[in-house]
């Protein structure tokens, strides 16, 4: 699958680019799903791909839609490369590996957008500041949404409105976006007009 283009929106929605490979002194690579892919055309463009695969160390898991490509990323030939049976097991993993990575380090996220928050925001806990972390956005476009009245996170929505998992609150999704969180921001949509809730569209997939 080719890189998603998302429409124009607000400052704080995240805006993605290409991967591209950079000299450092170790290539920290997150991806999920159909992320397998910008992985792999990275490397394909790198001038000395064996040199680069040699320093790298790749986090991988299934994206929400059930993708798994993890054939395509083992077949690379990675210095190191681990499959996660889960988002939350790569992020622990990726806890273990960020205590040893070098000051030099190029870090490469890719994949859906609840992979790429999270693993950014653990990141930008140790000082990496966003801008240095590169990022593609390849597969399915569900969000990680908070609630803004309960603060409850629910995973993998694609439908707008929905009905926050831990309040009940039907919920409209903004495109507002807290790095410190990796969410997205739901509000009640019936606040001032009690139960008047319009239909559920997908919107994410």
């Amino acid at each position: 699958m080719t890189k998603t283009d998302f429409p124009p929106s607000i400052k704080s929605r995240p805006v993605y680019g290409v991967l591209e490979p950079r000299p450092g002194a170790m290539h920290l690579i997150i991806a999920d799903g159909e992320g397998a892919e910008a992985v792999a055309e990275m490397f394909a463009k790198a001038a000395d791909a064996p040199a680069m695969l040699a320093k790298s160390h790749i986090l991988y898991t299934a994206g929400p839609n059930g993708t798994d490509a993890w054939d395509r990323v083992a077949a690379l030939g990675a210095a190191q490369a681990q499959h996660a049976a889960s988002v939350p097991t790569l992020l622990f993993r990726l806890a273990r590996v960020l205590q040893n990575t070098p000051m030099g380090a190029q870090i490469y996220l890719t994949g859906s957008e609840g992979l790429m928050g999270q693993a950014e925001r653990d990141i930008m806990v140790l000082g990496f500041p966003h801008v240095d972390i590169q990022k593609e956005h390849r597969g399915s476009t569900v969000r990680r949404v908070q609630c803004v009245h309960c603060k409850g996170i629910t995973e993998n929505v694609k439908t707008d409105p929905f009905q926050c998992s831990h309040c009940g609150l039907h919920l409209y999704v903004r495109d507002h976006y807290s790095r410190r969180i990796a969410a997205f921001q739901g509000v009640n949509i019936d606040a001032e007009d009690k139960g008047l809730i319009p239909a559920a569209v997908e919107r994410f997939k």
